[in-house]
């Protein structure tokens, strides 16, 4: 930042004084030193300043109290507290209360100086001047108490570039939030590059990752630019981060702790800035008692941590969501669910969360004509249907087919199996995409792996 900014910090330990200020002047900046709470607000009342630096804890009159206090007077200037590892919900708190950033004990002087140039950037005030109005316009749909708190609480660590762990079972909406931080994050504007850690072996993942300088490895005919670069300035999503190796899981604890990658192959380190957010279905605090994930990059990505409750336990939310889902998919005019259906679907422990809601609403809408659906549109109550309905995507080329399948015989009547109307609807689109598996697994929805795991099912079925 070439601006010389006015800072005000507060802090009754003398050694941490010395180290922002050698810091910030280092930088470039104008400062004034007090030693708590009391002293910092008869300095702006004398004078005026472009950040406001303070410890959450001091004598006299603490962080908290100060921020309180600037609130009051309408002071608007940017408010950053220092806080220690372990108080993040006082943090969260604070950032709720109206300070634009915080910043945990210890810190190097880049991070205490990308903190600074955060809050006095334009899009930084933008945000805090829009306040949560502004972002209520998110696709996130609830009406349920600990949801609510949770969209708060990643509201509020928006403002901050603390890292975030998001836990939560499959089908929660974990990406939902990430993308929510970002959106509502002076990050915004910057990409936001999602990476899922289960997709790729160690080898391959720590390429996509980092990058790759040409001839690191066999087959690497040309420099590749990892994940991470390509999320310079913006947010890192890496989703099933409990699947990632031991061995990259060191990797990645140097990358958040030094703010640099390295290339495979690379002779200098690159530096970076990016926001990351982890997301799990695991509970990984019980896989680093397994030792199955580091405790020390456990400690680094736990930060602030966020638990989505699974679909069973906001019941509550499960008309909204039937409704909204309705009206994405049939429109305004998407017909009123009857409450013989919604008191089945809310019966439902609904194992696949929201996910498997969507995909379960999105049947119906098909399976009924967009008419108004019975509780057998949905299909729940089948056998396996958690886990082996066939997907709205597939019953949709179920549909296309249904004309070219009933000439070719291929029939599907109530009594068949939800594997075997899997089956015939697999083999259907292989034929009509001339055995294309790509076009075929993008038509059904699927995976590529997906699908292959599905041919080799058929395969030793009727081998044996």
């Amino acid at each position: 930042m070439t601006q010389s900014l006015k800072i005000l910090i507060a802090d009754d330990d003398p050694q941490m004084q010395l180290a922002i200020s050698a810091s910030l002047k280092r930088a470039g900046h104008e400062l004034t030193v007090v030693g708590d709470g009391r002293a910092a607000l008869r300095a702006l009342e004398e004078g005026s300043f472009d950040v406001i630096i303070s410890d959450q804890r001091m004598p006299e009159m603490s962080g908290q109290e100060l921020l309180s206090e600037v609130q009051k007077r309408g002071w608007d200037t940017p408010f950053v507290m220092i806080t220690a590892y372990g108080t993040i919900n006082q943090a969260v708190q604070a950032m709720q209360q109206g300070a634009a950033d915080f910043i945990t004990k210890p810190f190097s002087a880049e991070d205490l100086e990308r903190v600074v140039e955060r809050v006095v950037t334009p899009e930084s005030r933008s945000l805090r001047g829009a306040g949560r109005k502004s972002q209520r316009g998110r696709a996130i749909i609830t009406a349920d108490a600990v949801m609510i708190r949770i969209l708060e609480v990643a509201e509020a660590v928006a403002r901050s570039d603390a890292t975030v762990l998001i836990q939560g079972e499959s089908g929660t909406g974990k990406e939902l939030i990430a993308r929510f931080v970002h959106t509502a994050s002076a990050r915004a504007r910057q990409p936001f590059v999602a990476v899922n850690c289960a997709a790729l072996p160690a080898t391959l993942l720590e390429s996509e990752l980092f990058g790759h300088e040409k001839g690191a490895f066999t087959g690497a005919q040309s420099r590749k630019i990892g994940k991470f670069e390509l999320a310079h300035g913006g947010t890192m999503l890496l989703d099933e981060i409990s699947e990632m190796d031991l061995g990259l899981q060191a990797k990645l604890l140097r990358v958040l702790q030094e703010r640099e990658i390295d290339r495979v192959g690379g002779r200098e380190p690159i530096s970076i800035d990016v926001r990351v957010i982890a997301t799990t279905n695991l509970n990984l605090a019980e896989a680093v008692k397994q030792g199955k994930f580091r405790a020390d990059l456990f400690y680094r990505l736990n930060v602030i941590p966020i638990t989505l409750p699974p679909l069973r336990r906001r019941k509550g939310d499960i008309k909204l969501l039937v409704e909204h889902f309705m009206k994405q998919y049939l429109g305004d005019h998407a017909p009123v669910i009857p409450k013989d259906v919604l008191a089945a679907l809310m019966e439902y422990d609904w194992p696949g969360n929201v996910r498997e809601l969507q995909n379960a609403v999105e049947r119906a809408a098909i399976l009924s004509g967009g008419q108004v659906p019975g509780p057998k549109d949905f299909l729940l109550g089948v056998e396996g249907a958690a886990a082996d309905v066939p997907s709205a995507a597939q019953l949709q080329v179920e549909k296309e087919l249904s004309a070219e399948s009933r000439a070719t015989g291929l029939t599907i009547t109530c009594g068949t199996t939800v594997q075997d109307m899997e089956k015939a609807l697999i083999l259907e689109t292989l034929r009509a995409t001339n055995n294309n598996r790509t076009k075929a697994a993008t038509l059904l929805g699927i995976s590529i792996r997906t699908l292959r795991n599905k041919l080799n099912e058929y395969a030793m079925e009727q081998a044996s």
